[in-house]
């Protein structure tokens, strides 16, 4: 069964291409069949720490009809059982995709042949960003210790919540008292409604179906670049308030360690665990993709 990862984060910065490459470099290292698609669209970064320097084009060919399937643009890397799809070689007009293109994308996707799709997104809460970032039920938030970064992540997935609260409720036949609370009618910004509370009192009996929607989906954060004198229940702690605050399930997957050699293997354009299997955050990450390998959802 294909399993698929988008990797997202509030802040940029904080290493989510970095943590995508690897993982997915360690997930194929084990026998898997992965592709890494870069979703960072008019950023994109990731090839070069796939240490690809000549491409043929990815997405943009499947955008303007060269090919017909998504997967027909995927390339091998140098290491076995890996492939790419990028997106840098779309027009700089891409980054304002169309909402039918996104749609295409995102169903084209869901279709690929592969063991795991991990999707590398691009900074910010546009709506191209949270979509694809819902793609699956499974997302990774990518943070650092930084309040700063810890304030973003948190906004980050106060928007992807609430842009799924709003894709259920214009789906499906809700009170108008619900709909004017979770989708504003004026424009104004969304805030973060207590929407169980409203269904409570709106609309009791979908207040069942709105919950269990709401609980499929298991999301995951990463804190990355952590240094020794921190707090080692920082990630534990995040998990607690995420799940105390919100009607889904938040899993920590762990931390991976500050090492200035991280910063030489993507100026050399290579993987870190490849270039240095042994290091602690290489161990680091291994013990995260193990915890995906093994599918071990609330295993610390």
């Amino acid at each position: 069964m294909t399993q698929i990862y988008p990797i997202g984060g509030g802040k940029g910065g904080v290493g989510k291409s970095f943590i995508t490459a690897n993982l997915g470099a360690l997930l194929a290292k084990w026998g898997k069949k992965v592709v890494l698609i870069d979703l960072d669209l008019g950023g994109s970064n990731l090839h070069t720490l796939l240490g690809i320097n000549h491409q043929k084009g990815g997405i943009n060919r499947f955008l303007d009809k060269t090919v017909k399937n998504l997967g027909d643009t995927a390339v091998s890397t140098f290491i076995q059982n890996l492939s790419f799809i990028g997106s840098s070689l779309c027009s700089m007009e891409v980054a304002n995709l169309l909402h039918a293109h996104k749609l295409k994308i995102i169903n084209a996707i869901q279709k690929l042949s592969f063991d795991y799709i991990l999707l590398d997104l691009g900074t910010g809460t546009n709506f191209n960003t949270l979509d694809f970032f819902l793609t699956s039920n499974q997302g990774i938030f990518i943070c650092t210790p930084e309040p700063t970064a810890i304030e973003n992540s948190f906004r980050f997935i106060k928007a992807v919540y609430l842009r799924k609260l709003k894709q259920i409720v214009k789906r499906q036949f809700f009170n108008s008292a619900v709909k004017k609370a979770i989708i504003p009618q004026n424009h104004e910004a969304m805030t973060s409604p207590d929407v169980i509370e409203i269904m409570l009192k709106h609309d009791p009996d979908r207040e069942k179906f709105l919950r269990n929607s709401l609980s499929e989906f298991k999301f995951k954060f990463i804190l990355n670049q952590f240094r020794k004198n921190l707090d080692v229940t920082m990630g534990d702690k995040i998990e607690d308030l995420c799940n105390r605050h919100f009607y889904s399930n938040f899993q920590f997957l762990g931390t991976v360690g500050y090492d200035v050699r991280i910063h030489d293997s993507v100026l050399s354009k290579k993987i870190f665990t490849h270039r240095y299997p042994y290091t602690p955050p290489a161990m680091d990450m291994k013990k995260i993709a193990e915890k995906i390998i093994n599918n071990r959802p609330w295993d610390h």
